[in-house]
């Protein structure tokens, strides 16, 4: 398992293909807002409660593992496609060459995020006990799928 603070600028961290040329610019609709999630080709946007610093693990498993709903309070999934054999993950205002990254097979493979302590947030926005956890593995490509919805 990878464990990373990134930087949540614009409310949001990116998990992509190296060489992914896909932008999310025009890809976080009202839908993808509500969802947290936004894709483009070789690129997945995941929304976060805080415009700081979160906590992201990330996990690269052979299958898909199993759905703990319970321990979540909002989980969606969507496909990333890797071409590269290497994936970055970062905030969406990082310097991209310093970006974490992690050798992976290429191909198809399935993002489930899961999040969790979205409502623990201070009064102001800049703390918080949010968290986000990241399972991928092969998988078909899907269309991007709420699981398990926040309470608003």
């Amino acid at each position: 398992m990878h464990t990373f603070q990134l930087f949540a600028d614009y409310f949001q961290f990116y998990i992509q293909d190296e060489s992914a040329e896909g932008d999310l610019s025009d890809a976080w609709s009202d839908e993808a807002v509500e969802r947290m999630l936004a894709t483009a080709p070789g690129v997945v946007g995941i929304g976060t409660a805080r415009n700081m610093e979160v906590p992201v693990t990330l996990e690269i498993l052979e299958a898909e593992p199993p759905l703990a709903a319970d321990a979540w309070e909002h989980i969606v999934e969507c496909t990333l496609a890797t071409a590269s054999g290497r994936l970055a993950i970062a905030g969406c205002t990082d310097y991209f060459p310093d970006a974490a990254r992690m050798a992976i097979a290429p191909g198809t493979y399935r993002v489930r995020a899961c999040y969790a302590g979205l409502a623990t947030l201070s009064e102001d926005g800049l703390e918080g006990e949010d968290r986000y956890h990241l399972a991928l593995w092969p998988a078909p490509a899907i269309e991007p799928t709420v699981i398990k919805q926040r309470a608003a």
